[in-house]
């Protein structure tokens, strides 16, 4: 019985401290109310000012940007590379320009990747690497075409080693397309720098994760070239 009772008491010893705790805590919120409010308040102006700040400058400004995007579009399915770069001096202003003004938006990095394929195809590479190197995006198809062209690029400077990370990152993306072209180009840049047993590794693989591939239907000839 004595047992019982001590029991009861210590647990009354640990509600009491409980409430003691909860009715600090309350006291501590009266005596700091104002301080709370004002953190509350500026949490909320931060997030209103986050709002506006997408509402009023973001998205116009990438609605901008994706107009300008298409101005030089014209140009470049046109083939005229220079005035899709540069502008025309009068209602576009070109995928540099944009690339640059735009850097942050998404927008931005696409007229990167634009002005790395008008660089490409006037045949200045290492400007092409420049502009490729910026472009990013979560696509399965863009992405991995990008960096298949960024490693084309290295290879035409004759930077094997640069050209077979940009190939091998292209083929990691799994597309069924590019990646077997990628890991295809990969091997040759290893096999052209004497490294056989990763060319070999590139051309098995295409071999055993995309047998339906055009790359893969005389794979075995260069499989036996890097042995």
């Amino acid at each position: 019985m004595a047992k019982k009772q001590q029991d009861f008491a210590k647990e009354d010893e640990r509600l009491e401290e409980v409430n003691e705790t909860l009715t600090g805590a309350g006291k501590w919120i009266e005596d700091h109310a104002t301080l709370i409010s004002c953190v509350v308040a500026a949490i909320a102006v931060v997030v209103l000012g986050i709002y506006l700040i997408n509402q009023k400058v973001i998205k116009p400004h990438a609605q901008e940007a994706s107009n300008e995007n298409a101005k030089a579009v014209v140009y470049f399915m046109a083939g005229d590379f220079d005035k899709a770069l540069k502008g025309d001096d009068a209602e576009c202003i070109g995928f540099e320009a944009v690339a640059n003004e735009y850097k942050h938006h998404q927008q931005g990095e696409l007229a990167a990747l634009y002005a790395g394929i008008c660089y490409f195809e006037k045949g200045e590479y290492e400007e092409a690497a420049n502009y490729l190197k910026r472009f990013s995006a979560d696509d399965l198809n863009i992405d991995p075409a990008a960096c298949q062209l960024l490693g084309d690029a290295y290879v035409e400077l004759q930077e094997y080693g640069k050209a077979a990370k940009a190939f091998e990152a292209a083929a990691k993306s799994g597309n069924d397309l590019i990646a077997p072209m990628s890991l295809k180009k990969a091997g040759l840049v290893y096999l052209h720098e004497g490294k056989k047993s990763q060319a070999k590794h590139a051309f098995e693989t295409i071999k055993a994760d995309y047998p339906a591939s055009n790359e893969a239907q005389d794979i075995d000839k260069y499989i036996a070239i890097a042995q």
